[in-house]
């Protein structure tokens, strides 16, 4: 696959589309020289983008029993030139390895093609089926498929990036985005976030990185998010998810929610706090409570919401960002004490007092002036502890600054 792929990047990129010559209802009809003659067709006229429908899992030729062929190389050598031949073949035999539920076979043959955004795909959904086939019969570790699926990707990016020759209309570069939103899905799959720092680099430095389409750019933003939220950057995750959010197609229900799953603790650790219209548009219920809770300052309400969902936050991966809430929650509970006593010595009795009525277990005076360090350091409050008075200290000017400053 090495050799041959930067001349099949190059050959399809940015190919004029044009209409295909089968009726989609006819798709399950061809034969088999009928779909090859097409292939050189797509070929011959540099038309990538029907090429790619032709090879794609989510054409309706795929469900065609006459292309699902267990040997088709023979056949693809009359018709194609290498290595087209070997390309279209090994789809075919996947095809026939899919049509028998053998999920592991279909990931060996896809990871012969080419570099197409429809190929690629495939590929990396096959690795994950094949990674669940394996797994459920204690053949292969969880993510090997995968991990394989991404070198190979990483690969086909590799000449994708060093393209410099090439005029930016046929530039392969083009290829970029796509394929590290792929490597993106696999790397938080396996779990394995570092390796997307070079990707995000390579974007970074890249003339194009506002010249892919919409729809790469949204998930391309969305991981990037993802990652700087785990990374403990809030502001950039905000950003970024933002981006996301609000430039994801407004039909697409399912990928706002996805996005907002993310989003939303983000917010809540920057001071912003949802709307119930919100939650109730997107199904987001579960943070109702949580947002109202930390709003409140009401720790006895965030730890019974946190363990009422803990399940769906942890299926999400948020439930240790949402722990963090906490922090924000102590502040919030903090500035309402400030406010009831109205000075800037505050006794540190009247914390142990709020932190006693919210239920806190095991709290004492000297957990409340560690809980009053780390706030104190973290920029939440401005002030000092006095030991001596045993009276915490605030600033006359602004002494609890907005959450989006500090953080």
């Amino acid at each position: 696959m090495g050799a041959g792929c930067g001349d099949i990047l190059g050959y399809f990129a940015l190919s004029p589309s044009e209409p295909l010559h089968f009726a989609l209802s006819e798709m399950a009809h061809i034969t088999v020289n009928q779909y090859l003659q097409q292939v050189l067709e797509f070929i011959d006229s540099r038309d990538g983008d029907s090429c790619a429908e032709f090879l794609s899992f989510k054409h309706p030729h795929i469900a065609n029993r006459r292309l699902q062929l267990a040997n088709p190389e023979e056949r693809c050598q009359q018709i194609l030139e290498p290595p087209y031949d070997e390309m279209v073949a090994a789809h075919l035999r996947c095809a026939f390895a899919v049509a028998n539920h053998d999920f592991v076979e279909a990931y060996k043959y896809q990871t012969a093609l080419p570099i197409m955004y429809a190929v690629a795909l495939d590929l990396r959904i096959f690795a994950n089926n094949a990674d669940q086939q394996l797994g459920k019969k204690g053949k292969s570790k969880m993510g090997d498929m995968l991990e394989k699926a991404a070198e190979l990707l990483m690969s086909c990016f590799r000449v994708c990036a060093s393209d410099n020759r090439a005029g930016i209309d046929d530039s392969k570069k083009w290829g970029m985005l796509f394929l590290i939103n792929q490597l993106f899905k696999i790397y938080f799959k396996i779990n394995k976030l570092h390796l997307c720092k070079p990707l995000i680099r390579a974007i970074d430095s890249s003339s194009l990185k506002d010249e892919y389409s919409m729809a790469q750019r949204v998930t391309y933003k969305y991981y990037v998010g993802r990652k700087a939220m785990f990374d403990s950057d809030f502001k950039q995750a905000e950003e970024y998810l933002s981006f996301a959010f609000q430039h994801c197609h407004r039909s697409s229900q399912k990928n706002k929610r996805m996005i907002l799953i993310y989003l939303l603790p983000v917010k809540m650790l920057l001071g912003h706090m949802p709307t119930v219209q919100l939650l109730r548009k997107y199904d987001l219920l579960q943070f109702s409570d949580v947002t109202k809770a930390v709003g409140e300052g009401n720790l006895l309400l965030l730890n019974e919401a946190l363990a009422k969902h803990e399940a769906f936050f942890i299926r999400c991966g948020i439930f240790l960002i949402l722990e963090k809430l906490k922090i924000i929650t102590y502040r919030n509970l903090f500035k309402k004490v400030y406010l009831l006593l109205r000075t800037h010595q505050l006794p540190l009795d009247a914390f142990l007092v709020a932190l006693n009525f919210m239920q806190v277990e095991d709290v004492d005076i000297d957990e409340v002036q560690c809980i009053l360090a780390n706030l104190i350091y973290m920029g939440h409050i401005k002030g000092y502890i006095s030991h001596q008075h045993q009276k915490l200290v605030v600033s006359k000017q602004n002494p609890f600054p907005p959450l989006s400053s500090v953080c």
